[in-house]
Parts: structure tokens; sequence; C-alpha cells
């Protein structure tokens, strides 16, 4: 009797598993770090400048460090891998998250304030360039894109409910309950770290982030992603003061739209990535990321605020999956830490930069030419996409795609 199962059925179950019990330990941890971070990313800026003595500057200060100390460690992190491995360093980096939040329980002076944040800054990185090595040693090469998008989601849902929730807890509880709360839930979430692979995840010869940022398969698609990052700390800092008064329904639409779009186009760029390839995704995110930015200049018009945020949060998420699906298929295993360094560095960096930068153009040109300037700024990165896609067709089998997703391409 003939078989009823067709080709497309004998390559779905040919496909190997995506979701193993170390890829649930990891998503375990993966929530654990992101709900602490979020919960008081914008509690403990509002704690410093409510402190006896304290003003506008404290919350900037406390914000700085935090990010500063998230980017120098996310630069010595795969060093610190090499050495003690990538299980070893995210139970640290969890515990670095979570036990200095319950200092702001017992006191509010600005020296302690600003240690926490630092030290906080200090393990967040840790957790997401051990955890992103990790991830990536836990996904099937053939199914990397979907793994790591499912992985963005799991690390974007706390982000969204975190942000809001730490705040109302804040106003309604008081700021010891959510520092408590932070500090517990990434504490808590160390007990799923002994389940995940150990010191053998980072064996092989050592990549070295400065290596990999000056080699092109490695330093373009963390030049595009830099570019795009800008995009996203200007629409998270200014959208609000853009968009003028009386209009707060419309700026909490487009700041609930944003993440949202950049979720769902993150998971569906991982799964095309997959069958077709992650570096003709790029180009594509970059015009959206573009697009988007340039219809948020209207920023007089409620409706193309929202659909901006919508279109550039697709474009993001789109080249957020794309970028960082290419670097961890041009490198071997030992290299996984450094691809998330890079990556990350990239990320925070990029906002950080696009937060400061945009604030003294929008101050002489104004917010709608200011975001004019940033769809432009953005297309600029075009060069590096169309070069790294050239060079991708030159070298598929080795610094392009995965082989595997190469191997699936019609003939």
């Amino acid at each position: 009797m003939a078989s009823s199962v067709g080709p497309e059925d004998r390559a779905a179950e040919a496909r190997p598993r995506l979701v193993t019990r170390p890829l649930l330990l990891r998503f375990v941890t993966v929530v654990g770090s992101s709900a602490s971070f979020y919960l008081l990313l914008s509690v403990v800026p509002a704690y410093a400048q409510s402190a006896p003595g304290g003003g506008s500057d404290r919350a900037g200060l406390v914000t700085g460090a935090l990010m500063l100390a998230t980017v120098a460690g996310e630069l010595v992190a795969p060093w610190l891998a090499a050495r003690c491995g990538y299980r070893v360093l995210l139970g640290a980096g969890l515990f670095l998250l979570g036990a200095p939040a319950l200092a702001l329980t017992v006191s509010r002076s600005m020296v302690c304030i600003m240690a926490v944040c630092l030290v906080r800054g200090l393990g967040f990185a840790f957790t997401l360039v051990a955890g992103g090595a990790l991830t990536a040693s836990l996904i099937p090469p053939e199914r990397r894109g979907e793994g790591l998008a499912l992985i963005g989601v799991m690390a974007g849902v706390p982000s969204l409910v975190g942000l809001p929730l730490g705040a109302w807890l804040a106003s309604h509880t008081g700021y010891g309950p959510v520092c408590t709360a932070a500090a517990l839930v990434a504490l808590v979430s160390i007990a799923a770290v002994p389940g995940l692979p150990g010191r053998e995840a980072a064996s092989g010869p050592p990549l070295g982030i400065f290596a990999g940022a000056r080699s092109g398969a490695l330093g373009r698609p963390t030049a595009v992603f830099a570019v795009t990052a800008v995009g996203a700390g200007i629409v998270v800092t200014f959208l609000p003061l853009a968009v003028a008064p009386g209009h707060s329904g419309v700026v909490a639409a487009a700041l609930f739209v944003q993440p949202a779009a950049a979720t769902a186009s993150r998971w569906f760029a991982g799964r095309r990535a997959d069958r077709r390839g992650a570096s003709g995704l790029v180009v594509p995110g970059l015009a959206a990321s573009a697009a988007g930015l340039l219809v948020l200049a209207l920023t007089g018009v409620p409706a193309a605020v929202v659909a901006g945020a919508a279109v550039f949060g697709a474009g993001f998420g789109i080249t957020q999956s794309a970028t960082i699906t290419l670097m961890y298929s041009r490198v071997p295993a030992s290299g996984y830490g450094t691809v998330s360094a890079l990556w990350n560095v990239a990320y925070d960096a990029g906002m950080g930069i696009g937060a400061a930068g945009f604030g003294a153009v929008a101050g002489s040109t104004g917010y709608p030419w200011a975001f004019v300037l940033t769809a432009l700024l953005t297309l600029t990165a075009l060069a590096p996409a169309r070069l790294d896609r050239a060079a991708a067709r030159e070298q598929p089998a080795t610094t392009g795609e995965d082989r595997a997703a190469t191997a699936k391409r019609p003939r």
C-alpha cells in the first residue's frame, strides 16, 4: 500500500527537535534575567531622584552607570567565559543582577544606588553574553533562526510587562517590594543553571572580541545592527517628547506597538532564515526601519506616529533576527561568546549613542527633521549590508548562511 506521507511531511519529520529540556531551562534564566532588569529599569532612576537631596541629574547618572557597566561587562565576558565556562558565568551574572537589588531596600544613599547599578550592569552583561552563547549551542543549526527568535520572544515579553509593572508596583507598594521582587526573580532562576551545559560549551580556540569586530564576517552585521539600534534608542527616549502634549494615549500605543511588532517580525524572520537564509533579510529590515522613522517625522499626526512605530518595530525585529543568525553561522562553537558580546554591545551602544546624539540634533532642527535625518542615517547601513550579501554569495558554504540552510535551497 502506498505511503500517505508526502515529501513535505518527511522533511518536517527530519527536522531536529527544537525545544529540549536544556532549552526549557534556558528559558527560565532568560525570563529571570530580563524580568529582573526591566522591573527596575525605570524604577531606580525615580528612586534616586526622590531620595533626600535628589534631583533630575541623578536619574541620568544611575541609568548611565547601568549601561556603562553593561557594555564594559559585555567586552570582558568572552574572556571570562573562556576560563570558567558559560554556565558558571551565567550563574554569576544572575547573582550579580539579583542580590545587589536587595541593598536598595536598606539604603537610599547615592553611593549605594550607583554601586548597585554598576554591579547589576555587569551581571546583566554576563547573562546576555554567556546566556546567548549557551542558547546557540543548544539549538540545532538547521533551526538556528527559529530558535534564536524564540529566545527573543522569551526575553521580549518580560520587557513588555516589566517596565510598566515596575512603575506600577513602585507607586502602589513602594520601592522596597519591587526591589525585592527584582532580586528574587533573578536569584530563583539560578536553580535552572546546573541543568545547562558547562565548560564544554566554550571548548576550542577562543575568538577575541576585537579580532571578531575586525573581521568582515562579523564586523559588517555588527555595524548594520548598531545603526538600527540607534533608531531604537531614539524612539523609546524621545517619542514621548516629540509628540504634542495631550496625546499621551498615542505615545502609549506607539511604545507598545513598536516592541510588539519587533517581537512578531523577529519570529517571522527567524523561521524564514532557516528555510531561505538570513542574508536576504538584512536589506528589507533596514528599509523598513528607515521607512518607519521617516513616518515618525509626522509627529503631529497620531495615526502616523502609531503606524511609524509599527513599521520601525517590524524592520528592527527583522534586522535583529537576521544579523545574529548570520553571525552565529559564521563561527565555530568556541566563538559563540564573542558573537553574543559583539551583538549586545552593538545593541546597547547603538541605543545609548542614539539617545545622546538625537537630543543635540533635535535642539537645532526640531523633532520632525531629526527623525528624517535618523532615517537617512539608517540607510547608510545599506552599504555594509550589500557588501556582506555579496561576500555571502561568493562563499556560501563557509562564511555565508548555515550549511544546512544552504543545502535546503532549491537547485
